[in-house]
């Protein structure tokens, strides 16, 4: 007896001994330090303010019920929205099939079967007989070193990026929409000065006809005025073009066919958001915008994943019972002479797989060091975007106010020039050329103004596009601490 107890335990030991091992293997992406992506300098003499993060429904401050209808109409009939929706309840879904195997499972069944059985098997002679039979079965895989719960909470962590995902393709969606519209009315503005253009060509032109005729001017000038009046018509069509453009654009956006853009008025003036920047901007974006509270949400899925792939290298211990009746033959199928019943406890221990767990575990390392990187490269690129586009804002304002004073000069140069041919000291084609810079001073002053919106609603999306993550608690106070997730992957 003490033999076969000593020969167990070198069987045991060197058992053991050849399990495949983790060792060695660990992940190496480190998330980065809010805190340390510094942009204190490049937002020097921007208004600060705690209050800084755009509304859900910014976009009223536009200041164009039209555009609030068409965002409206878009957050409810784009298809795009219904495949995030998908997407997320996809996600979901896998979530509960993960919490479900955490727990044990009974099954239960019967059968009845008849057959003729052979010669000797049960009678000496073979005869027909019913089979009957019902049972009723437990299972459970005994959750020991938390690879079930790993894998919930893994599975748990994807949904939530998906949720986030969820909103983040609704933010995205109103920003394309308002985009759109402000390209749509910039279109309509150069269609203005196409035409104003177009007119002034043909007056400069027939002028200029009248003075070759007089002997005035040669087929030198009148060429050149055939000139601007085939380009201004060409810049009409172009502009043209660009209005069917832009309404074909929302028509997608709308999830509507090409005859929906052909009902949307002209858009009013829109007003650039009046916007601030937190003070303490790259720390604070990390609850705010919807792509970094993903990438967290992703960065703690994959360190759950590294804890269910190490606990495949631990024993797998599982306790399983069945009990049940069956009848070969006539009688009674539940008399007492006819139960059965088993209790089967396992426990399994991986010993040789060729290397499987090793690199099933170094994928899920790299798997982390991947969203890491990614979670890293968004926080990154989000700072600097935000600094950016205010910047760009700035700047914008400071060429719209260049430009202004281009534009009154512009407009005093024309009032003088129709007063100066009223006085007869002038003639009208000069005052026509004088036109000429004016138009082109309000084209660009349309262009620079669409520009000023347009940058304004980019910033709105890069400081988060109004996110609120279920009523602000519920994502910001269960998502993982960005300091955490690292140093809780490596200790795995």
């Amino acid at each position: 007896m003490r033999l076969h107890i000593t020969a167990a335990a070198i069987g045991l030991s060197l058992a053991l001994a050849g399990c495949v091992s983790s060792g060695g293997l660990h992940p190496s992406g480190t998330l980065a330090e809010a805190s340390s992506l510094k942009s204190e300098r490049s937002l020097q003499g921007i208004e600060v303010s705690p209050a800084a993060w755009p509304q859900q429904d910014w976009w009223t401050a536009l200041g164009d019920s039209q555009l609030d209808a068409l965002i409206g109409e878009a957050l409810q009939d784009n298809p795009s929205l219904a495949a995030a929706d998908a997407r997320a309840q996809q996600a979901q879904a896998a979530a509960g099939i993960a919490d479900a195997a955490r727990g044990p499972t009974v099954n239960a069944g019967a059968s009845i079967a008849g057959a003729r059985l052979p010669d000797g098997l049960i009678a000496p002679e073979g005869h027909f007989a019913w089979a009957k039979y019902g049972y009723a079965s437990f299972n459970w895989g005994l959750d020991l070193w938390g690879g079930k719960r790993a894998a919930w909470e893994a599975a748990l962590g994807q949904a939530r990026a998906a949720e986030i995902d969820r909103q983040a393709a609704r933010i995205q969606l109103s920003t394309n929409v308002a985009r759109a519209y402000t390209q749509l009315g910039y279109a309509y503005a150069q269609q203005d000065v196409a035409k104003a253009e177009l007119e002034r060509a043909d007056n400069a032109r027939e002028l200029t006809r009248q003075r070759v005729a007089a002997g005035i001017d040669n087929q030198l000038q009148l060429k050149q005025a055939d000139t601007e009046v085939a380009s201004a018509e060409q810049q009409r069509v172009a502009a043209d073009r660009s209005i069917d453009a832009a309404r074909s654009a929302l028509s997608v956006l709308l999830g509507k066919g090409p005859d929906r853009g052909l009902d949307i008025a002209r858009p009013q003036v829109l007003k650039p958001a009046a916007l601030a920047v937190p003070g303490n901007l790259s720390v604070d974006l990390i609850g705010h915008r919807a792509d970094l509270v993903a990438a967290r949400w992703r960065v703690e899925a994959a360190s759950r994943d590294i804890k269910v792939a190490k606990s495949e290298f631990m024993p797998d211990v599982s306790i399983g019972a069945m009990a049940g009746l069956l009848n070969l033959g006539g009688g009674n199928l539940f008399s007492m002479r006819n139960r059965f019943y088993e209790l089967a406890p396992s426990i399994s221990l991986p010993i040789f797989d060729g290397g499987r767990l090793r690199a099933n575990l170094a994928g899920k390392d790299a798997q982390y060091d991947l969203a890491v990187a990614q979670y890293n490269q968004t926080l990154v690129a989000a700072t600097n975007e935000v600094a950016d586009d205010y910047n760009a804002l700035q700047s914008s304002q400071q060429q719209i106010d260049a430009q202004q004073r281009a534009l009154d000069a512009a407009t005093q140069a024309w009032q003088l020039s129709g007063q100066r041919y009223k006085a007869g000291i002038g003639n009208y084609l000069e005052a026509l050329i004088v036109r000429q810079q004016l138009l082109q001073a309000q084209q660009r002053m349309a262009s620079l103004q669409a520009q000023q919106v347009d940058l304004s609603v980019q910033l709105i999306q890069a400081l988060g596009g109004g996110f609120r993550p279920h009523g602000d608690a519920h994502a910001l106070a269960d998502a993982p601490a960005a300091s955490s997730s690292s140093s809780s992957a490596r200790s795995l």
